[in-house]
C-alpha cells in the first residue's frame, strides 16, 4: 500500500467505473469481460466468510475482531490489486485456447525458471486448498442452513449441489461468468438491502455497536480465549478467509478478462475485496453484535457459526432470518462454482489439461462428503491449506514489487494506457 502510494484506495471509484463499463465492452484478448471475472472472483469469496465466517470470528475473538478484518481488508486491496496485475501480465494461453494466469505463472515468467518450483508449490497447495475453503466448508455451511431451517437432510443438499455444479464447471469459465455474473449481484444486493432494513430498524444501536468494536479490538475482555492475540487472530483469519487478498486465488479469474489491461484489471479485482468486507461482512457483523447473540454458550465456540447469523438476523428483525438462509444457499453455491475453476487451473499448472475431467468428478465428490462432515475439522484443515497456500504467493508479490510499481507509476488513468516512453 505504501509502494503504490495509497493508490488502491484513490482508485476505488476508477476500478467501480470500469468494471461496470466492461459489461457491454467484448475488445481485447481474453475469454471473459472484467465483470464477469469480478463476479466470478466475488462468487468465490462472498460466501461461508460473510455468514460463518463474521459469526465465527465474533463468537471466539468478540466485536474487536471486525475491526482486524477491516485493517487486513484496506491493506488487502493493495495486495489484490497486485496479484491481479501480474496475472494478467504474465499470462500465457493453454492448449484449449484459454487465457491463464496466476501466482504460479506469474512466479515463474517473472522470476525465472530457478524460482519455478514456488510456482509449482503454489499450485500444489492451491489445487488442495480448493477442496477445503472452496468445497467442504461451502457446502457444510449450506447444508446446516438448509438443516437447521427447513430440516433438509445434509446427504440430500449435497447430492443436489454436486449435480449443479458438474453441469455449470463442465462448461468452463465462460459458463460460470454467465451465472455468476447474474446470481452474484442480485444475492449481494438482497443480502445487503435485508441488512440495511434490520440495521435502519435498530439505529439507535449501532454507536453502541461501533463503540464495542473499536473499545474490543485492543483488549480480550470479549474473546472466549480472554487475550488480545485471539482478538487479532480471529480477525485476521476469517478476514483473508472472507476476501482472500493474498492468497492468490482471485487472479486466476483475473488473467481470463479482457481487454488484457494489467492496470485496470488490477484496479477492478481490488474492489472486490472492499465489496466482500467492508460493506458485506460489516453488515453481517453489526446485525450480529446489536443481536447479542455471539456472547451465549452455544456459540461461543464458534462451531456453529450459520445458525448464530441466522438467528441474529431473526433475533434483530423477526422474520429476517430466512435472508440468511437463501443468502448462504447461493453464496455458497457460487463459490463452489468460482473455486472449482480455480482449483482446476492450479491441477492444470501440474498436470496439464488431461487432469480437468477427473478433477471435476473428485470436486463434485467432496461437495457430498462436506455437506455431511464435521463442521469443526473442516475449518481447521481448510484455513492451514489457506496458510500454506498464501505462503508463496506472498513471497512471489514482494519479489515481483518493482513490477508493480513500475507498471502503475506509467499508467496513464485517463486514457487508460500505459504511457510507452516509460514503459
Amino acid at each position: 500500500m505504501l509502494g503504490l502510494k495509497f493508490q488502491p484506495l484513490l482508485r476505488i471509484g476508477f476500478g467501480f467505473r470500469e468494471a461496470i463499463t466492461s459489461i457491454r465492452s467484448s475488445g481485447g484478448e481474453g475469454n471473459v469481460s472484467a465483470f464477469k471475472s469480478l463476479t466470478t472472483a466475488l462468487a468465490a469469496t462472498i460466501g461461508t466468510g460473510n455468514v460463518a465466517g463474521v459469526a465465527g470470528a465474533i463468537a471466539v475473538g468478540g466485536p474487536g475482531a471486525v475491526f482486524w478484518m477491516w485493517l487486513i481488508a484496506l491493506v488487502g486491496m493493495a495486495t489484490k490489486y497486485a496479484e491481479s496485475l501480474l496475472a494478467v501480465h504474465y499470462r500465457e494461453v493453454d492448449e484449449l485456447g484459454e487465457h491463464v494466469g496466476g501466482p504460479m505463472y506469474f512466479i515463474r515468467n517473472g522470476l525465472g525458471k530457478n524460482w519455478a518450483w514456488m510456482g509449482w508449490l503454489f499450485a500444489f497447495f492451491g489445487a488442495l486448498a480448493g477442496f477445503g475453503i472452496g468445497n467442504g466448508v461451502q457446502a457444510n455451511a449450506m447444508a446446516e442452513a438448509l438443516q437447521a431451517s427447513f430440516g433438509v437432510p445434509p446427504l440430500l443438499t449435497g447430492i443436489v449441489v454436486a449435480s449443479i455444479t458438474l453441469a455449470v464447471l463442465i462448461g468452463g469459465i465462460e459458463r460460470i461468468g454467465q451465472v455468476t455474473q447474474i446470481v452474484v449481484p442480485v444475492m449481494a444486493a438482497v443480502y445487503v438491502i435485508g441488512a440495511l432494513i434490520i440495521l435502519v430498524a435498530n439505529l439507535d444501536q449501532i454507536p453502541g455497536a461501533l463503540s464495542l468494536i473499536f473499545s474490543n479490538a485492543f483488549n480480550g475482555e470479549a474473546a472466549a480465549g480472554g487475550s488480545l492475540g485471539v482478538v487479532i487472530q480471529r480477525g485476521i483469519a476469517r478476514g483473508v478467509f472472507s476476501n482472500e487478498s493474498g492468497l492468490g486465488t482471485a487472479p486466476i479469474a483475473q488473467a481470463a478478462a479482457k481487454p488484457g489491461d494489467p492496470v485496470l484489471q488490477g484496479s477492478v479485482a481490488m474492489i472486490g475485496t472492499f465489496i466482500d468486507t467492508i460493506v458485506i461482512c460489516s453488515m453481517t457483523a453489526l446485525v450480529i453484535i446489536i443481536s447479542g447473540l455471539y456472547s451465549q454458550a452455544d456459540y461461543v465456540s464458534g462451531a456453529k457459526n450459520v445458525s448464530l447469523t441466522i438467528n441474529a438476523f431473526g433475533t434483530a428483525l423477526p422474520g429476517f432470518d430466512w435472508i440468511v438462509v437463501f443468502g448462504t444457499v447461493f453464496f455458497t453455491l457460487t463459490t463452489i462454482l468460482g473455486w472449482g475453476y480455480y482449483s482446476e487451473k492450479c491441477l492444470e499448472f501440474l498436470a496439464g489439461v488431461k487432469a480437468i475431467r477427473p478433477f471435476r468428478l473428485v470436486w463434485v465428490a467432496v461437495v457430498v462428503f462436506g455437506s455431511v462432515a464435521s463442521g469443526g475439522a473442516v475449518w481447521t484443515i481448510a484455513e492451514i491449506l489457506n496458510g500454506l497456500m498464501a505462503i508463496p504467493n506472498l513471497i512471489g508479490l514482494l519479489l515481483l514489487s518493482p513490477v508493480v510499481f513500475r507498471l502503475t507509476r506509467t499508467y496513464d488513468f485517463k486514457t487508460r494506457q500505459q504511457q510507452p516512453t516509460l514503459r
